[in-house]
Formats: C-alpha cells, sequence, structure tokens
C-alpha cells in the first residue's frame, strides 16, 4: 500500500510531492511530442532556480496505442537498469518495422500557443502548454466504447490533470541543500501518474486477483507473494488494467508497481513506482477484447497447448503417501468407473523429502521410473511431474550448481541460502546463460524417460535482500519477473525436445508476458464454495490480462471437500479450459471423497462431455492462441453494450458461444444472468430466454451451460471412445461430427473444425446459413469422416436431428 496524500489538499506525513505544474519547453517532433514541466509557476528568471523538472515524451508504437513516458532524473541505475519486458516478442524486428512504416492510420504531431498534440486517425494525446496549466487528455476518434450512452465518436479516455504526475519524496533529505549531499539516499522517492475515472468507470484486471472482481476501490501491489487464493496477495501480478471505457493502461515495469483505484483519489487511479521515470501504454479498443488483442501483440500471444492438455489431469495430492501401486490403483478405479483420465501428475514427493529439487524419482517408492512412464504410456497416459526452481542442500546436484555458479549469491559472493520449504535451499539464477543450460539438462533426462510436461511451481519466494545476480540486474524488478525466466526456459526446452505446440507448463507464478507460456492454474484454494467463487474471479482477471488457458483445483486444496462442493466444483473444472483433480493431503479421487457412488457418474458424465465438446473447445484454443482472448472470459468480453454484464463475476464465457454459471451451493441453487435472445440449455434442452436474471435449481447432474443465439458449434458424438483414444482429448475431430444450431434471425457464420493431429491447423470450414425456419450447413473446405449430423434448436426448446454423408445438408 502507497498512499501519499492526507485527503485532497495534503500530502501525507513526511511526503514532499513534486507536481508537474506547467511546460516550459514544447517539441513536437516527427513521430513524437516532448515537453519539461516545472513543479512551480515560474514568473521570472528566479523561478527557474531550485526548481525540479519532469520530462514528458508521447509517441504511438502502434495502431490504437500511446505511450507515455515521464522522469524526474534520466540517469539513475536503479530505474534504468533492467529487466525489461520483452516487447512484440512474436513479431520479428524486421516484420516489426515494417508494420510500423506500413501504418495506415495517419500520425501526425503539431503544436499551437497552447497545446502539443500527438494524433492518429483513432487515438491522440494533447498536452496543455499554456502557463500553470499543465494537463494531458487522452482522446478517442472514430468510435464509441460499447459502454457510451453518447452519439459523439470523439471521446474523452482519461486524462492527467491538476496535480496528477509528481516525483513523490518521503523521509527524504532532499529539501535540505547540506543534508542532500551527504546523505543523498534518505528515505523512499516515487514517481507516479494519476489517471482520471469518469463517472461510472470500471476498472478490472492487475493479474490474478480473488478478491472484487471490479477493482475500483481497491488498493492493488504488483509484488508476487505466496498467499492463498482468500487473501490480497496472488501469485501472478500483472501490471496490466482494462477499463469499461474503451481502453487499457500497461505499465511496462516488472518491479513494485502500486495501483491506487479510487483508493486514495475517488475520481482516479494513482499509479506509483519506486523509480525516477514511469511509463504508461494506453492502448485504446474501443471494445475490450480489441484492447486485448492488442495488449497481447505487445507482451506475446498465449502458445497453443496440444489437444491431450485439456483432458482430465488427475494428481497424486501433494502430502499424501503413494507408489506405483497407489498410481495404478488411481487410474484402475478412474477406467473402472468409465472416467477418462488423459494426464497423470507427480507431486512433490516422486522425489526424496530434503532433496527438492534433485529432479530424479526417489528410488525406495519408485525403483523402476523409466519402466512405470512406458507402462503408463502404452496405456495412453501423459505424463506430468512438479518442480520448483529451488535446490536444497541436500540435493546431490547442489554442490556441482555452486560450485559452478548457477546460484544467486550474497554481496560477499556466498550462495542466498533459505530453510523456508526445503532446508538450505538456493535458488537457480535464469540470468546466467550457463545455468539455465544445466536446469534445462536437468529436465531433458526427464523427457527422455517418458515426462511430456512439468509443473512449475513456486517462483514467488524470490529474496530482494543482500542477493546479487549474474547479469547483475535489479533484485527488485527481478523479484516478480523470475517467473519470467523460471517459465520461458522451461517452456523452452520442452518445446525444442517435443516440438512447436507441443509444450506446456503447470505454472503457478506470473507476471507480464508468461501468458506466453501456458497453463496456468489458480494456486492453493480452500476446500468451500466460497474459494470456489473467488477462485473464478481469479481466473477471469487473469483472462482479461491475455492468459488464454488456466485451470485451478477441483475441490480446492486445503481440506477434504465434501461431497456436495466436490460435484459442483467439478462440473465447473470440467467446463474450464484445463482440468485437474489435485489436492493437499487427502486423494482427489471420487470414491475417496464420495462414498455414495454419485461423484462417480458426476465425474462421468462432466468429463465425457468435455470430450464431446472438444472440437468446439480446441477450435476457441487456437483462436485465444491468435488474439490473447481467453478460453474462459467474462460476458462484457462477448457483450460489452449491455450494462448488466460489467457486474457479473459469478459466471463465463466459454469460448465466444457458451455461458456457464457455475452453481456455489450444495442446495442446487443458482441465479445467473443471460443477454439479449433465446439461450438453448445444452444439458436440459430448455430455452431460457433474456435480457433477463434467471433463477433454477440443479441437481448434480446439471449446470447451466447455454448455446448463445444465433450461433452454432460443432460437437463429436463418440463420447465412447475406444483403446487410447478414450483417455485422451485428441481424438480426430473430424468423425462423426454434431453442428448444433441455435437460429434466430439471419445468420450466416463459420465453423472450423480443427486436425487434432496437426495442432493449430484446421481440417475442415463448415459455413451455417439460414434462420429460424430453414438453416443449410455446407462443408466449404476440407472434409468431414463417416457421418455428421445437425441439431436444430426448436423455438421452444429440444432440437430436430438431420444426418448426412456429403458435403451439404438443409434443415427445415
Amino acid at each position: 500500500m502507497v498512499k501519499f496524500s492526507n485527503g485532497m489538499w495534503w500530502a501525507a506525513d513526511g511526503v514532499h510531492i513534486d507536481w508537474a505544474t506547467e511546460s516550459i519547453k514544447a517539441e513536437a517532433k516527427e513521430t513524437s511530442i516532448r515537453c519539461i514541466a516545472t513543479t512551480k509557476h515560474v514568473n521570472h528568471r528566479g523561478d527557474t532556480l531550485n526548481t525540479p523538472t519532469i520530462t514528458f515524451e508521447c509517441s504511438s508504437p502502434a495502431s490504437d496505442t500511446l505511450l507515455l513516458k515521464a522522469s524526474h532524473w534520466k540517469a539513475q541505475t536503479k530505474s534504468l537498469s533492467g529487466p525489461d519486458y520483452e516487447l512484440y516478442p512474436d513479431i520479428s524486428e524486421s516484420d516489426l518495422l515494417q508494420l510500423i512504416s506500413g501504418r495506415q492510420d495517419s500520425l501526425t504531431t503539431s503544436k499551437t500557443d497552447t497545446a502539443l498534440t500527438i494524433a492518429t486517425s483513432t487515438v491522440s494525446a494533447t498536452v496543455d502548454i499554456r502557463p500553470s496549466s499543465f494537463n494531458i487528455d487522452f482522446f478517442s476518434h472514430g468510435s464509441k466504447s460499447p459502454t457510451s450512452i453518447s452519439s459523439d465518436t470523439t471521446q474523452l479516455l482519461t486524462k492527467l490533470g491538476w496535480r496528477s504526475v509528481g516525483y513523490v519524496k518521503r523521509g527524504t533529505s532532499a529539501a535540505h541543500p547540506t543534508k542532500a549531499l551527504t546523505n543523498p539516499d534518505q528515505g523512499d522517492r516515487w514517481f507516479t501518474m494519476q489517471f482520471q475515472l469518469s463517472v461510472g468507470e470500471k476498472i478490472y484486471g492487475l493479474g490474478e486477483r480473488f478478491g472484487p472482481f471490479i477493482k475500483n476501490g481497491q488498493t492493488v501491489d504488483m509484488w508476487n507473494e505466496d498467499g492463498g487464493t482468500s487473501s490480497e496477495l496472488t501469485y501472478k501480478n500483472v501490471p496490466f488494467f482494462l477499463s469499461s471505457r474503451g481502453y487499457g493502461i500497461f505499465i511496462p515495469c516488472p518491479g513494485h508497481v502500486t495501483f491506487e483505484v479510487q483508493s486514495e483519489r475517488t475520481t482516479r487511479v494513482n499509479i506509483a513506482v519506486p523509480y525516477e521515470t514511469l511509463s504508461a501504454y494506453i492502448i485504446h479498443g474501443p471494445t475490450p477484447a480489441a484492447v486485448i488483442d492488442r495488449y497481447t501483440r505487445l507482451t506475446g500471444r498465449p502458445a497453443l497447448p496440444p489437444p491431450w492438455t485439456f483432458g482430465l489431469w488427475l494428481s497424486t495430492s501433494f502430502t499424501t503417501d503413494y507408489d506405483e501401486t497407489t498410481v495404478n490403483q488411481f487410474l484402475d478405479g478412474m477406467e473402472k468407473r468409465d472416467i477418462p483420465v488423459g494426464v497423470f501428475h507427480f507431486d512433490c514427493f516422486w522425489q526424496k523429502a530434503f532433496h527438492w529439487c534433485e529432479y530424479e524419482f526417489d528410488p525406495e517408492f519408485f525403483p523402476d521410473p523409466k519402466g512405470q512412464l512406458r507402462r503408463l504410456k502404452d496405456k495412453g497416459y501423459r505424463i506430468s511431474v512438479w518442480l520448483n526452481p529451488y535446490i536444497a542442500q541436500e540435493s546431490k546436484i547442489f554442490d556441482e550448481a555452486a560450485k559452478r555458479g548457477y546460484f544467486l549469491k550474497t554481496l560477499d559472493g556466498s550462495v542466498w541460502q533459505y530453510d523456508y520449504w526445503q532446508a538450505g535451499m538456493a535458488f537457480v539464477d535464469f540470468t546466467n546463460p550457463d545455468a539455465c543450460r544445466w536446469y534445462q539438462s536437468k529436465l531433458e533426462k526427464l523427457i527422455d524417460l517418458g515426462v511430456d510436461c512439468f509443473k512449475t511451481d513456486f517462483g514467488e519466494r524470490i529474496p530482494t535482500g543482500n542477493v546479487v545476480y549474474h547479469d547483475r540486474s535489479n533484485v527488485d524488478k527481478m523479484h516478480n519477473y523470475y517467473a519470467f525466466l523460471y517459465n520461458k526456459v522451461t517452456f523452452e526446452i520442452i518445446e525444442k525436445r517435443l516440438g512447436k505446440n507441443q509444450a506446456i507448463v503447470f505454472a503457478r507464478s506470473a507476471t507480464a508476458g508468461c501468458q506466453r507460456f501456458p497453463v496456468h492454474w489458480g494456486g492453493d484454494p480452500m476446500s468451500t464454495f466460497e474459494a470456489m467463487a473467488e477462485t473464478l474471479r481469479g481466473g477471469m482477471s487473469l483472462g482479461l490480462c491475455g492468459f488464454g488457458y488456466w485451470a485451478h483445483d477441483i475441490g480446492g486444496f486445503e481440506g477434504k471437500p465434501d461431497p456436495a462442493l466436490y460435484k459442483r466444483w467439478f462440473a465447473f473444472g470440467a467446463l474450464s479450459s484445463h482440468s485437474r483433480l489435485h489436492g493437499s493431503g487427502s486423494y482427489r479421487v471420487p470414491w475417496v471423497i464420495d462414498e455414495s457412488g454419485e461423484a462417480d457418474i458426476v465425474l462421468k458424465k462432466f468429463t465425457h462431455l468435455k470430450l464431446s465438446l472438444m472440437p468446439y473447445l480446441y477450435s476457441t484454443a487456437i483462436k485465444t492462441h491468435q488474439t490473447g482472448l481467453a478460453m474462459m472470459r467474462p460476458l462484457f468480453i462477448e457483450f460489452p453494450e449491455d450494462p448488466h454484464v460489467w457486474v457479473v463475476d459469478t459466471q463465463y464465457m466459454l469460448g465466444p458461444n457458451l455461458l456457464v454459471a457455475p452453481v456455489f451451493n450444495a442446495e442446487g441453487d443458482v441465479q445467473y444472468y443471460v443477454p439479449k435472445g433465446k439461450w438453448y440449455g445444452i444439458l436440459d434442452e430448455k430455452i431460457r430466454e433474456g435480457p433477463a436474471f434467471v433463477t433454477e435449481k440443479h441437481d448434480f447432474m446439471s449446470i447451466p451451460l447455454l448455446l448463445r443465439p444465433n450461433s452454432a458449434i460443432a460437437m463429436s458424438s463418440r463420447v465412447g471412445l475406444e483403446g487410447k483414444a478414450k483417455k485422451t482429448a485428441g481424438y480426430d475431430y473430424t468423425r462423426d461430427v454434431i453442428i448444433l444450431v441455435n437460429p434466430q434471425g439471419k445468420m450466416d457464420i463459420e465453423i472450423q473444425i480443427p486436425d487434432s493431429s496437426d495442432p493449430g491447423a484446421i481440417a475442415a470450414v463448415l459455413n451455417v446459413k439460414g434462420n429460424e425456419s430453414t438453416v443449410t450447413v455446407d462443408i466449404v473446405k476440407g472434409s468431414l469422416n463417416g457421418n455428421w449430423s445437425v441439431r436444430k434448436v426448436k423455438a421452444g426448446g429440444g432440437y430436430k436431428e438431420y444426418r448426412s454423408t456429403g458435403k451439404e445438408l438443409i434443415c427445415d
């Protein structure tokens, strides 16, 4: 928490702020503008003395994007030193230059007696350069936000007004010329920008946050912590927020950034960093989807996970006892109950206690790891193992890494060690290229054994005191950025060995850019309905920051879930992008949780349901990879013009066409919102007509899962899959296809059927045309394998099915 004021008028005790007050120098360059602002009004030459200045530069690095940089002192190592976020990582330097040079948005700069402006056809920033009138207005042009009630297509996005950009000194010697010479480092220094919020404007995002979904009224600190899901702390801090007014702001600083979202000044988002400079990307939409698309072009798109990762993951859990016999009993039990498992995960104790990490199976419990993994893979299972970037001093690889300088060090050159988690553990220094190669060599041996992916746990508990990195990175900035390097190095060795679109990690810690290395899961929730709801809020907040694929511990992590919670949470988990059964001290197979046997049936039903939806889900996954839009998204991504959806946080869209409303109680009572139109219940075949709030009761075999009006999705009727295919979500999506159509009015849409054998490729394209009375479905590209059918939703509910083996099907 960083607050600098005491009400509107006064600074807090011990705080002095040099506010940008008036422009004394203004320049309109070819592609940018620059101005110098003094921190007091200049009446005469004497006022130019003993007066700090703030330098501003504003450019437009991409269409619909402005970059504002402000600085106090420009030659301070702490502020200038890295690490820095990797920007435009998916675009080559030559392509980026071509993209910039080929812009068609008419970038101009201008200067008059009163204003300094940079503008494109869609956005502009104007600095008021009149005496004592410093102000920067950010406008959009040519299109308005979906939430706007005005007809004007020129709209104020936000502004930096009176006393909104300043250099903050707290407890310093800066006000005393002599003390400033003898003790210049006394106290704290911050740089702040305070962006105006308009009436009714709502703020979202800022990473995986489990508190209120709308961030207004909150203090949000960018500082990764292992704090569980029931606190203000979070594993994944991302300095990017999305506004309901049609823009987003990204602060490209991996260090401690603090956001006071109407929590200090009630009309502002106060942003501060403990450095001499502060930069902000102002990204225009106007839709939320367009903002996220542009933000992920800047920071990176999510990689595309392979199809098999979308199946059910089963874990050993954390502190439970297990060996090969236990593992086989679990998997045999799931198969006996016809609950397809695609991935088996070995959590921490696949390694020896006090030896984490050694990256070797504990021979006491796993005497033949290569043989065991081969036997599992012969049955069609994929393998995941847990790891973290810490090496206990009892690990057999500790001495080797210490001798070679692969760990973080103290200022005197010692290895930086720690006793919390593993005794005497050290931290792999991922700024050392040799350390990265050494770490990857350990993982390669596991890949050779048959491991398909790694759960990259931890990465938040990173030291900042008395620590030195190999490349001399700024230690405060590395605290959050460590997660990026850790997951990048891990992801890259999997991708190198297994191929593009075949790599996946299961990551807990993250910062901006980590969306490039999926999948991410929501950390450690309690086994309660309240934790289930906060988990959803966290996932949606993270998704708004470009993290496309996300999972959570079904049933919660801490504690043993009661049967009702377990069954409700599983329905939610199966309708998440990735689905994993995992806990702390209890096994998560259904027969252990629910002796009645009902959980067995619930898991079978919803696992098969997810597998049947894979043609639609993987098509959505491909689009997520291309655009950065999360598979699980709040309703306002799809319906931004509907004012009701901006406050909804207990339901979500799964891709563009499916609405999911988890049930957060044992009794089955649920209230949810449906936007305009007739929504079709995939499980109960009933119609819900919106806009309306719907109140229903659902048993454990049901959940509100609705098909959007005037949309269509591809499904598969091959739920009872045989052999190895039964355990994988990567079956042939072109075989036994069902096109479920909910026609309302005129429709003309395209459905893509992915090629599961070539992730990212499209095997067939279908065109769906028609209206409520007649629908025509044509295969316009590629082909389908065998019979296929269309299920046309009836106006009053239910559907009529039409079958075909050809290229066209007319349904009337």
